[in-house]
């Protein structure tokens, strides 16, 4: 299947979590500062914290981080899948202040990569296309996960 017709619409709905909206929001509302200025506002002794035994917010962004390498490297004519530790990327639970400032800046360009991949059309078969598109899904899931360990970053509330 080639994705040129849905490039748009994932690159879109892409750019809206990771920047916020630009005209109105598919997911997030108006005025939203998207995933990346959010975590910005997060020091890394917020960004360490654990609440009730769960993982930390540094351990999602740790998480999608590593996530977004694999399908970049996929894109990249990698197969990272057939090797992938997944749980490496749950032991970051905890960062000093350079961590934190290196992972958010890690997380960004793997996040500007993957946006990139997502806007370029290509020959994809059903199972790549879902991995792309559950790659997104996996985004907005964390995204709310990170958004209810930490009210500092949640969104502006609904206005209509």
């Amino acid at each position: 299947m080639n994705t040129q017709p849905i490039v748009p619409a994932l690159r879109t709905i892409l750019a809206e979590m990771l920047h916020g909206p630009t005209a109105s929001g598919y997911l997030l509302n108006h005025n939203d500062v998207g995933i990346l200025r959010a975590l910005d506002h997060l020091s890394a002794q917020a960004a360490s914290a654990t609440h009730g035994g769960g993982a930390s917010i540094a351990a999602h962004v740790d998480h999608l981080r590593y996530g977004f390498s694999l399908m970049n490297r996929w894109a990249a004519g990698e197969n990272p899948y057939a090797d992938a530790d997944w749980t490496v990327s749950w032991r970051k639970n905890v960062v000093s202040d350079a961590e934190w400032a290196k992972l958010r800046a890690d997380f960004a360009r793997e996040a500007k990569q993957l946006l990139d991949v997502v806007a370029t059309p290509r020959e994809v078969n059903d199972e790549e296309l879902n991995g792309v598109i559950g790659n997104l899904a996996h985004l907005g899931y964390h995204f709310g996960a990170i958004r209810q360990i930490d009210r500092s970053v949640r969104g502006p509330a609904a206005t209509d």
